[in-house]
């Protein structure tokens, strides 16, 4: 199963966004701040790391940055309302995806289904 590592502040965004993608299979740990996830990264395996860009402590383009040292395998996307911000704030990974917000759950997920061609979350 496909282990997804959520990391965003905002409370029901972050249920929202676990909720949509555990029903299509994945398996999500979600955290509300940058520095919550560094360590999950350090002791777990993780597929995806999906994270907030502005976030309180320490920002998505910094965790990315760091995971990237930490999980060099593991894929990023960035969910953000500060698509500008994305673009000048550092060095996203050049494989990273943006998706701006607001979205609907449905492009979440088909753009997560995309980063794992192997085939669908379900295993068929």
């Amino acid at each position: 199963m496909i282990r997804i590592l959520l990391a965003e502040d905002d409370d029901s965004m972050r249920v929202y966004l676990a909720r949509a993608l555990e029903k299509s299979g994945y398996s999500v740990i979600a955290v509300d701040r940058g520095t919550m996830a560094l360590p999950l990264i350090e002791s777990g395996t993780f597929d995806l790391l999906l994270t907030d860009i502005v976030m309180p402590e320490m920002d998505g383009i910094e965790l990315a940055q760091r995971a990237a040292v930490l999980a060099p395998e593991m894929r990023v996307m960035f969910i953000t309302g500060f698509a500008a911000v994305a673009l000048k704030g550092g060095a996203p990974q050049p494989q990273a995806k943006v998706l701006s917000k607001p979205f609907h759950l449905r492009d979440l997920v088909a753009e997560v289904d995309r980063m794992f061609e192997v085939g669908d979350a379900s295993g068929l």
